[in-house]
């Protein structure tokens, strides 16, 4: 597929197994290029903002949604919600001029070390992303439950069951960015 994927982790450790299930999606997906785009942004600040204007990592994290041709998104689940890092990242983007998100194809999934895999934080999510009015694909809800054992060193689903689950989803996405 000559498509163009971006990921969004709403964590920002290097070791993330929601970094490392947006790198399996994009794979099960095809893309021709994928790439992670940095949240280690500052936190959201009016007077920042009213002093400073969007920060340029917020100004690349714009451009990189808007030439990406669908965006996958993977957040943790904290305390029963999305991560600040996440929450923070929509916060800036809603601040700049350009809405990349409107109409974009987006992919939501989760990974957390508890059993329901981080479902929770996935309805958060949607609810966050309503304003942004992106095209979300509808499949399969995919939460990766113990999340730290279910990819091989390789980083490759162990279970056929969420490999399965992924790739419903990234069919579901691949539809979006075509029609």
């Amino acid at each position: 597929m000559p498509h163009a994927l971006l990921g969004l982790s709403g964590a920002l450790r290097s070791g993330s197994t929601n970094s490392v299930l947006l790198r399996e999606a994009a794979r099960l997906y095809g893309a021709e290029t994928y790439a992670q785009a940095d949240l280690n942004l500052p936190l959201y600040d009016g007077d920042l903002e009213d002093s400073d204007g969007i920060p340029a990592s917020v100004d690349m994290l714009v451009r990189q949604i808007a030439a990406a041709d669908a965006v996958l998104i993977s957040t943790p689940e904290y305390n029963g919600a999305v991560t600040g890092v996440l929450k923070n990242a929509l916060d800036w983007i809603s601040r700049h001029s350009e809405k990349p998100l409107v109409g974009k194809p987006v992919a939501i999934m989760s990974a957390a070390a508890g059993r329901a895999g981080g479902v929770r934080a996935q309805t958060m999510l949607r609810t966050c992303l309503v304003a942004f009015r992106p095209r979300i694909a509808l499949a399969p809800e995919v939460g990766i439950a113990d999340s730290g054992k279910a990819f091989d060193d390789n980083g490759r689903f162990v279970s056929d069951r969420y490999a399965a689950s992924v790739t419903a989803l990234m069919d579901a996405l691949k539809t979006d960015v075509i029609s």
